[in-house]
């Protein structure tokens, strides 16, 4: 009976951290939620933050900033310059059928037609079928590193002021 119940429970911890947007966290393995980095030269990494399909645009952006400026100050640098950024969208269609169609007893019936070939019992124009629209956000830059004083460039960041201004949107994972 307990491994029933911790089952059970396992299981609904895991469908309640699917029900909420991707913290601020490492991605878990590779294509997984969350932030990645890789050096490419002594002071050049590649970062990146994908977020699920719960995540807005916004907060994946906030991530990605907040995680270049936290990189920067953890390799001993003062500020950072974007020298590449994009954000991918990933849009997809998802669709269940309408609330009269929701039994145990579903059944697909099939006549043929000699005039018109073969027929389903459900029609496209009878069913009602829920579609919505499922997007998933992916933000990467390439950023150098320098230290001093940040240049006077749009696309130069102060480490330190990026983590100060950022850090109140930035929500960890729950423990």
């Amino acid at each position: 009976m307990r491994r029933l119940f911790a089952g059970f429970v396992a299981s609904a911890a895991i469908l309640a951290a699917c029900a909420e947007s991707t913290p601020y966290q490492r991605a878990a393995t590779q294509g997984g939620f969350g932030y990645s980095e890789q050096q490419i030269e002594q002071n050049r990494f590649m970062v990146g933050f994908s977020g699920n399909s719960l995540t807005d645009r916004q907060s994946v952006e906030t991530f990605l900033l907040y995680r270049a400026a936290e990189l920067t100050r953890e390799q001993g640098y003062d500020y950072f310059r974007l020298i590449r950024r994009d954000t991918e969208a990933e849009r997809r269609i998802t669709g269940s059928p309408g609330p009269a169609y929701r039994s145990r007893f579903d059944v697909f019936y099939r006549y043929y037609h000699p005039r018109h070939g073969w027929y389903g019992w459900r029609d496209p124009f009878w069913d009602d079928i829920n579609l919505r629209e499922v997007t998933r956000y992916e933000a990467m830059a390439e950023i150098q590193l320098g230290r001093g004083e940040t240049p006077d460039s749009p696309d130069a960041f102060d480490a330190a002021d990026v983590i100060r201004n950022l850090g109140p949107l930035v929500r960890p994972p729950a423990q």
